[in-house]
């Protein structure tokens, strides 16, 4: 039996990979199955429920229609248990049968700047697992928990493994190599990185299917649908896909049989979802809390949100994107009908957060490949002066729910709002910006856009209008 270890059993891996894996097993193929743990003592009760369940849950989806359809998911066929050596993840992860080592760690646990690099500045937690690393203790950061796991593999001698990143992050593949590079230059440990370089491959890869966290009533319709009552039961939307540069150094499954994309290149598929899907997401987020909503299908359906998220995809997003083999209007219209499915109740919490990481990621290219045009880029500024307002609020203790944001500085993020010209300072943030902060025709940009979001806000004072 060859294995999948997979980093991080949270909801999207459950939702997605796990399912591709599950569809390839019930057509006959089994020659492959996932053992997966957690690099930190998360989703304690989760977890439990899992090793309770032999790896089994329910997954539920919804169409855009209101459908839905449940499915018990059988692929993972080994729930490692958190302990703080991570002795059971390290001791599979150098087990010959494992032949792939993914990971889903969400796009702030990469530590990365606008330059590729490894942020040691910013982030503590980074600085601990390398000095923990050097200590001969095991790494809980993804870069610290894979230099564990293939220390442990160089001296078993159990041969190459690809490392699969299945992370919302441009390149993923090839920022996530870069910076456990990094990592091991750190560490001054010579031998694994020729050991890295010459037996891992880390193609980069697209993922892409709407998993809110799960609620109690997801598991309430569970059971009432099958009679089971699920623990680890979660929902997600019908919509899926996965793209996959065929770069394996190991051995893979035989996903393009269950609809997997096998490609050369994922660049055109990544970018049309990083900047038409993710950017947008963040922008009906950002809005929908302003205006005082819990949920995505809510600010979808407001006229004047909607409007913002189709002129920034619409204006900005798909010239910079062209030429595409992707029809970028329609898929622009799948996403917007996508968001507007109620049946998923999809938080603004859950997409709001992040944002110092999704700025320069996500939306900051757009603004850099217009300016490189000599276009404007009014539209695509809407985002980030939505997320300007947004902080404010967060500030000032009005944000409605826990904002949650591994790559900011909380400090420097009350002392752009303190500031007196709160959208300058924000606009020379070097984390959101990178070469781009402080230039003029940014802040000036910044500025209309920001005016604009403000005249949004003060109009929610009356009833939303909905479409």
């Amino acid at each position: 039996m060859n294995v999948i270890l997979h980093l991080g059993l949270g909801s999207f891996h459950r939702a997605h990979q796990a399912v591709y894996l599950h569809a390839l097993r019930q057509r006959g193929d089994t020659g492959w199955a996932i053992a997966g743990g957690n690099l930190r003592p998360d989703m304690a009760d989760t977890i439990a429920a899992l090793q309770a369940q032999g790896g089994r849950y329910t997954l539920e989806t919804v169409t855009p229609q209101g459908e839905r359809s449940y499915t018990v998911i059988e692929s993972i066929r080994q729930v490692i248990p958190y302990q703080p050596d991570l002795a059971p993840l390290i001791a599979q992860g150098a087990d010959p049968a494992t032949r792939i080592i993914s990971f889903t760690v969400t796009e702030a646990g990469y530590y990365l700047d606008a330059r590729n690099r490894l942020d040691w500045a910013t982030f503590a937690d980074l600085r601990a697992d390398l000095e923990a690393v050097k200590a001969a203790q095991a790494g809980h950061t993804v870069y610290g928990g894979l230099v564990s796991i293939l220390r442990a593999r160089r001296a078993a001698g159990a041969g190459p493994v690809t490392l699969l990143n299945c992370d919302n992050l441009r390149h993923n593949g090839e920022r996530s190599r870069s910076g456990l590079l990094q990592f091991i230059d750190a560490l001054g440990d010579a031998p694994l990185k020729d050991w890295v370089e010459r037996h891992t491959t880390s193609p980069n890869a697209m993922v892409d299917r709407i998993t809110p966290r799960p609620t109690p009533d997801v598991a309430e319709r569970v059971k009432a649908a099958t009679g089971w009552d699920d623990k680890a039961a979660l929902m997600g939307e019908s919509f899926i896909q996965w793209v996959i540069e065929d770069d394996f150094i190991a051995g893979r499954p035989a996903w393009e049989a269950v609809g997997v994309e096998m490609v050369q290149s994922v660049q055109a598929h990544e970018e049309a979802k990083i900047r038409l899907l993710n950017a947008t997401h963040s922008c009906i987020a950002w809005a929908g809390t302003l205006a005082g909503y819990q949920y995505i299908h809510e600010g979808t359906h407001d006229a004047a949100i909607r409007q913002m998220a189709y002129d920034y995809a619409t204006d900005d997003a798909i010239p910079v994107l062209q030429p595409s083999p992707i029809d970028l209007e329609r898929y622009r219209d799948v996403v917007l009908e996508r968001f507007g499915n109620p049946a998923i109740a999809d938080t603004n919490q859950r997409v709001a957060m992040d944002a110092f990481s999704k700025i320069p990621g996500m939306i900051a290219p757009t603004i850099r490949d217009q300016l490189a045009r000599n276009a404007p880029f009014d539209s695509v500024a809407m985002l980030p002066a939505l997320f300007l307002a947004y902080l404010q609020r967060w500030h000032a203790g009005q944000i409605p729910y826990t904002y949650q944001d591994q790559a900011m500085d909380a400090a420097a993020a009350h002392a752009i709002c303190d500031a007196a010209d709160p959208v300058a300072a924000y606009a020379a943030d070097p984390t959101l910006w990178g070469e781009m902060a402080g230039q003029p025709q940014l802040v000036a940009a910044l500025r209309t856009a920001f005016a604009r979001v403000q005249a949004f806000v003060a109009g929610r004072a009356s009833a939303p209008s909905l479409v």
